[in-house]
């Protein structure tokens, strides 16, 4: 294991009959890194943490955490890891008090003072039970459960999940605090935008395969974005198609959309020199759309 790599994985691999789930991965997180982990539903992400939690038992291959070993130490390592799975089964008729005093009992205890502040960040009801909370509250009980021990390694999976976006937006500032103290953060999600406000790399999974291992930077400059123009008249669409990295180009009355991968300066020149713009909107691409485009090639080729 490297000395400077907090997990570590190594040929992780998960096949359920004839179904490969996870295939060779092969992966580091360093220490004070937050790491996005990325793929659609399906891909392999969720297996890829409960294996590496050892919920369930790899093919091949194995995980190393704080330089233990996944499996052998699940115990030592909870002690250490907070830990958000994608179905958090809690008690329905515990409130989330009782939930997160459940949570601290398993770890040893927790500061309550600061459990309050991050239910107080998170507007976290946790005098309510839990039966009776909408799912994105009760996501916010286990967010609490899994910052609230001061871990050395954050996992979670699809954290955003149900919450609204200034919920959200407080996630990504506390997972930035708790990395800047030398946690390690590793999360799945779908979304490409959840990570990348955060994240200093992510890691792309399609089909049990990890495709890419990029930085944050990297990889938004390698997503389309559907750019839509309103102009003062039709436009012709040949026009657009000419610019270089414009794909898709659809004409509808006065609007102009089309994928775009490209350098916006020129696009915006094209649509400048020929028409009068009258509005314009950017979308960025969700993470689908990436697979479709950026590695349409590699998937021909594979």
């Amino acid at each position: 294991m490297s000395e400077e790599a907090t997990i570590q994985i190594e040929g992780l691999t998960k096949h359920y009959g004839s179904v490969k789930a996870l295939v060779g991965l092969d992966l580091e997180i360093a220490a004070g890194e937050i790491f996005g982990f990325l793929g659609p539903n399906g891909a392999g992400k969720t297996t890829c943490i409960r294996t590496i939690m050892d919920e369930i038992r790899a093919t091949a291959g194995k995980a190393t955490i704080l330089g233990l070993d996944s499996h052998d130490s699940s115990v030592e390592l909870r002690r250490d890891i907070g830990y958000l799975p994608g179905d958090l089964a809690m008690y329905p008729s515990l409130t989330g008090r009782d939930t997160i005093t459940y949570f601290a009992n398993l770890r040893g205890g927790v500061e309550w003072d600061y459990v309050e502040k991050l239910a107080e960040r998170l507007d976290a009801d946790l005098s309510k039970k839990v039966g009776d909370l909408s799912s994105g509250n009760r996501q916010k009980v286990g967010l609490i459960q899994a910052f609230m021990n001061h871990p050395k390694v954050i996992i979670m999976d699809e954290p955003s999940s149900g919450l609204d976006p200034l919920v959200q937006r407080e996630i990504q500032k506390m997972m930035r605090e708790v990395a800047a103290t030398g946690t390690t953060i590793f999360l799945s999600s779908h979304t490409l935008s959840e990570v990348q406000r955060v994240a200093d790399r992510v890691g792309i999974i399609r089909h049990g395969l990890l495709v890419a291992v990029e930085t944050v930077a990297n990889l938004r400059s390698k997503a389309m974005r559907r750019v839509e123009f309103e102009l003062d008249k039709s436009p012709d669409a040949s026009i657009f198609a000419a610019v270089a990295g414009v794909r898709d180009v659809l004409v509808e009355n006065h609007d102009v959309s089309m994928d775009f991968d490209g350098d916006m300066g020129a696009l915006l020149q094209t649509a400048d020199k020929n028409y009068t713009i009258v509005d314009i909107s950017t979308h960025e691409a969700d993470l689908e759309e990436i697979f479709l485009t950026y590695y349409r090639d590699e998937e021909a080729t594979s």
